[in-house]
């Protein structure tokens, strides 16, 4: 192998990347966080909540709000990103469907402050509303 080879083979983390925390993805989108699809669950309180935890979390984890995850039979969803360092130790990001409520909002605070994916176990309950990706569920009817 020449030099060109083995230093492309490298990985390498660049920039925010090596030391990003874990990290909360929210989808407020066109059915996640509307009260017209979920009239009982206030959504901008779990955000907020979200969010104050996150704050007061010391930087072990952080809150972003994007505009539509995909996977709208599902919502609300939440996709927990793992943290640069887990990354490279090989975990993945969670979806989380149907994330609602006070109990599902402090399972996800919990999890997110010990560390999230690759470095702590999600909470049982939460375990249950583990849903495939959008383009893993795609792929998967193609078959």
């Amino acid at each position: 192998m020449n030099r060109a080879s083995a230093d492309r083979s490298r990985t390498v983390a660049i920039g925010a990347a090596a030391s990003r925390p874990c990290t909360l993805v929210v989808c407020r989108g066109c059915c996640c966080g509307d009260p017209r699809k979920y009239p009982d669950d206030d959504h901008a309180w779990q955000l907020e909540r979200l969010r104050a935890r996150a704050e007061a979390s010391g930087g072990r984890f952080v809150v972003r709000t994007v505009d539509c995850l995909g996977p709208c039979d599902q919502a609300n969803v939440v996709v927990v990103q793992p943290s640069g360092d887990a990354r490279r130790r090989g975990a993945r990001a969670i979806w989380i469907g149907f994330a609602m409520g006070d109990d599902c909002t402090e399972e996800l605070v919990s999890w997110a402050s010990a560390g999230g994916p690759g470095i702590a176990e999600p909470p049982v309950a939460l375990k249950l509303q583990f849903v495939r990706p959008p383009r893993e569920a795609r792929a998967r009817t193609r078959r």
